[in-house]
């Protein structure tokens, strides 16, 4: 399983460095035709990569699908496993048009010239996966090694949540 997700983040990584590297190596704004291609590759990519899902589950390449799921309790086969992924798909898709917003709100508040934004944007995103995936890590072994610790991070998501309705904008 380690040299499907390392395969998985080598595959990312790879199309993140075309991305800036390759195909946005020089600044330059990016008009509305530019970026729907683009969002139009994107998302073909990802129906494509469904398109695997379906085989690589109703195949067991790799010894995928070879499980039980936890959720359904049954074996995870081609079909079911493309639906949750397509799925999971589409609401990730979903929850990130309202980033749109926030990113330009963003954008005009710190006044980023419109050729520096992608460049800017690219950056950012890497950076917050990064740190998610660290605190991902550092959580689940804080968890693991003191299960005590969700009440702590429960109390500093409420005493968070008490301050945010409070606060004055």
């Amino acid at each position: 399983m380690f040299w499907i997700w390392a395969g998985f983040v080598l595959l990312i990584l790879g199309l993140l460095a075309l991305d800036l590297g390759v195909f946005n190596r020089k600044p330059h704004v990016i008009s509305v035709k530019e970026a729907l291609g683009w969002s139009a590759l994107w998302i073909a990519l990802g129906m494509l990569f469904s398109v695997f899902i379906y085989f690589a589950y109703e195949r067991h390449w790799l010894g995928i699908g070879g499980t039980v799921d936890s959720v359904d309790h049954v074996l995870n086969q081609g079909h079911s496993a493309t639906v949750k992924y397509i799925t999971g798909y589409l609401i990730e898709k979903s929850l990130s048009v309202d980033n749109i917003f926030v990113i330009a709100l963003i954008f005009a508040y710190f006044g980023v010239p419109p050729i520096y934004q992608h460049r800017v944007l690219f950056w950012g995103i890497l950076g917050a996966l990064l740190m998610r995936g660290a605190m991902i890590g550092i959580g689940a072994t804080l968890i693991a090694r003191f299960h005590w610790i969700l009440y702590l991070f429960g109390v500093f998501l409420i005493v968070t949540a008490i301050r945010m309705l409070f606060m004055h904008t």
